[in-house]
């Protein structure tokens, strides 16, 4: 047995066949890939990795088990699956996996290929383990893949207070402690006992807290817009294929961007913080219904149409538009009076957080300084942008600077 401290868990104690992959290339790898990408950016101390993360993850699904009585292969198998949930990652985490998936068609989560040869399943078959059925685990399939990844994982129980913990901010805490101990199968369903509908309601609670003010600030959404638009760059420039890039680190990752001629400028910003400004920064009824749904040739189009009305090279403009908002946490599933009801049937809190994601959500359109007042004002034309006066500091950012120099 391994014993590890941990920054949150204090010290965690690697066993069985999750210990024999902890030394494995691809789990290693993860020491090398960052959990927050450009959200250090913003919070400098957010450099903790998917290594971590991944322990983390293994110790709350080890301790799950526990109290859920499960024992033998089934709870190796989830053991396995919960410490190499991440391996699919590719480079900067999230930040460059809709480029990823555009190119090869698959997400982090789906990991049969990275599994199902080489060190990892060599273990996985001496202990008796078949590869596929980990990988079923980790994509969520099954009863017990609901541990892993589902409405009420210890995934999220564990990014959430790592995150927070090494941001600095006080909102992504939980009872995970209470939380993993009320977890119960009730038909097949994983679900929280009775008594804790507040529970469910803090986890949801710290995720809309946290998504604001980490994972969606707007600074740190800028730099993952310009590092897509490097990696783009450097794929169609032929620097690397999308399944090489898959599987590098961010060091390795982030060289290849500096030497590679098309993406070399976005790198040197990015390493030097010089990050392009909002020009528009519109929420979700400013935005026609058909500029929601672009795909990647759409949004070239647009961005070209943008610079060409502002008068500026099509590179100075990026246009960011995220998916419509969605809350996979509020169904999770609770016991009422014997009875398993979705949460956000029974929460009128949980109801007020979908409209709080609503309203937080925000289209962006980004450019060097020096242009994005004349790119803002074309995006909205362009965009035909429903922006009225009341949200004039959304189009001209400046206006609200010292907010803005306080978070920039």
């Amino acid at each position: 047995m391994a014993t590890i401290k941990d920054s949150v868990h204090d010290h965690i104690e690697v066993h069985g066949v999750a210990e024999k992959l902890l030394d494995t290339p691809p789990v290693q790898r993860l020491r090398r890939i960052n959990q927050l990408g450009t959200v250090r950016m913003v919070y400098p101390s957010a450099n903790h990795t998917r290594f971590e993360h991944s322990l983390g993850v293994f110790h709350l699904a080890d301790r799950a088990l526990e109290h859920l009585s499960i024992e033998g292969q089934q709870a190796e198998r989830v053991r396995a699956a919960a410490l190499l949930h991440d391996i699919g990652h590719s480079p900067y985490s999230h930040n460059i996996e809709p480029v990823i998936y555009r190119e090869t068609g698959i997400y982090h989560d789906e990991v049969h290929d990275l599994i199902g040869s080489g060190s990892v399943a060599e273990i996985l078959s001496e202990e008796g383990l078949n590869p596929d059925k980990i990988a079923d685990l980790i994509a969520g399939e099954g009863e017990l893949g609901q541990l892993v990844s589902g409405e009420l994982d210890v995934d999220r129980m564990d990014y959430l207070i790592r995150d927070a913990h090494h941001t600095g901010v006080p909102y992504g805490t939980i009872d995970h402690e209470r939380l993993i101990r009320e977890l119960r199968f009730v038909d097949e369903q994983l679900v929280l006992g009775e008594g804790n509908v507040q529970s469910a309601e803090s986890l949801l609670l710290a995720r809309a807290l946290m998504n604001p003010t980490v994972y969606q600030h707007h600074v740190a959404r800028i730099a993952k817009a310009m590092l897509r638009r490097a990696t783009e760059r450097a794929l169609e420039a032929g620097a690397a294929d999308a399944d090489t890039l898959r599987r590098m680190d961010d060091h390795g990752f982030h060289a290849l961007l500096r030497e590679c001629d098309e993406s070399a400028k976005y790198a040197q910003m990015l390493d030097e913080r010089r990050l392009y400004k909002r020009s528009v920064w519109a929420e979700l009824d400013a935005v026609p219904e058909e500029a929601l749904q672009n795909d990647y040739d759409d949004r070239q189009s647009l961005e070209a149409d943008i610079a060409d009305d502002a008068g500026v090279d099509p590179s100075s403009v990026i246009l960011d538009i995220p998916s419509k908002p969605s809350m996979k946490e509020s169904s999770s599933r609770v016991l009422v009076n014997g009875n398993i009801r979705r949460l956000d049937k029974q929460s009128t809190l949980v109801r007020a957080l979908q409209v709080a994601q609503r309203d937080q959500w925000r289209l962006g359109v980004y450019a060097p300084e020096a242009k994005s007042e004349r790119v803002g004002e074309a995006a909205v034309r362009t965009l035909d942008l429903d922006i009225d006066g009341t949200r004039i500091r959304d189009i001209r950012p400046g206006i609200n600077a010292t907010l803005d120099e306080f978070m920039d």
